[in-house]
């Protein structure tokens, strides 16, 4: 074999194991992608089937309730066209309360209601996740401040 056929061989030897990797990798993070929904999309059904999703909004007024002898909750996302009722077992953030932004990871149970693995609270006033803020901006009914509106400072 010619020096000139082995090169080649282990040019494409290399490719092939570089074109594995790149489809290992976008395999990993295809399985590990979570995308976030209004309850707007919810209930227009833009919603995975049988797969973890967030869902971001306001917790509406006067929806939180705890449930008797247990840590869980329930408690209404709104992004003030569509409502979603939700359901937590677990610890709430110091942070969260009603009336203020949160983004929630979970799955759509049989029932209609989201159940959440995980509850995360907005982590100022000044700060809403810019796909919940487009999302009740084109509601036509925004909550808040526009201040809660603007998007995180970008590093430089």
């Amino acid at each position: 074999m010619k020096p000139r056929h082995r090169r080649m061989i282990w040019i494409a030897a290399g490719l092939g194991a570089l074109g594995v990797a790149t489809a290992l990798v976008l395999n990993a993070f295809q399985s590990n992608l979570v995308f976030f929904y209004t309850p707007t999309q919810i209930a227009n059904g833009e919603i995975p089937k049988s797969k973890s999703f967030r869902i971001g909004g306001m917790v509406e007024d006067k929806s939180l309730q705890r449930i008797p002898n247990s840590v869980g909750v329930t408690f209404v996302v709104t992004d003030s066209a569509k409502s979603v009722p939700v359901r937590f077992d677990g610890i709430l953030p110091d942070l969260f309360k009603e009336g203020r932004g949160v983004v929630a990871l979970g799955h759509l149970g049989a029932d209609g209601n989201f159940v959440a693995t995980d509850v995360l609270a907005k982590h100022d006033e000044n700060y809403m996740p810019p796909e919940a803020a487009e999302a009740m901006r084109l509601a036509g009914k925004p909550i808040g401040a526009p201040a809660q509106f603007q998007q995180a400072p970008s590093a430089k």
